[in-house]
């Protein structure tokens, strides 16, 4: 009799250990991050390029390169909210040339660091923001890109893929 519960309690041991050791669930989820789009859909792919991460990018100067992003897409002047309780860490921009998108924020919650850009916050930094909360709005992609499918890019400070938490 000992011998079966000492089996039995080596058996559980082993399912327990090898569901944490394996597990790849991710806790931390997004919520919605743009007024009209409560789902977080994502961009596809348009004249510019496809909105998944690591999908394949071509610069003006014909240098290729991987996105580092999610692209959710959201229309111009829509409203940006935070996808959970967040703190405002700063300024973030995408491009080393100024231009009418040229803006966005760094953010750190829920054990993550990540940035939104094309987003005119109401304020960088010193301020701590409940999830669903105003962050800014999306500023004019269509001025820079006309017809792209409009959208907040989500990157993590790390450069990692955001794909996970969406």
């Amino acid at each position: 009799m000992r011998l079966y519960i000492f089996y039995a309690v080596l058996v559980l041991a082993v399912l327990q250990y090898s569901r944490s050791a394996g597990a790849t669930e991710v806790s931390v989820k997004f919520g919605t991050i743009c007024s009209g789009n409560p789902s977080n859909q994502r961009r596809g792919c348009d004249s510019y390029g496809c909105g998944a991460f690591g999908a394949s990018r071509k610069g003006k100067d014909g240098v290729k390169r991987t996105h580092a992003g999610l692209d959710i897409v959201c229309k111009d002047g829509s409203t940006i909210f935070a996808p959970f309780d967040v703190k405002l860490s700063g300024k973030a921009v995408p491009y080393r040339i100024n231009n009418a998108i040229n803006d966005g924020i760094t953010l750190k919650g829920e054990g993550l660091c990540f940035k939104l850009f094309y987003v005119k916050p109401d304020r960088y930094s010193g301020a701590t923001l409940k999830k669903g909360q105003k962050i800014g709005i999306l500023l004019p992609m269509q001025k820079v890109y006309p017809k792209i499918t409009s959208h907040v890019h989500v990157q993590m400070c790390d450069k990692s893929d955001p794909t996970k938490y969406f």
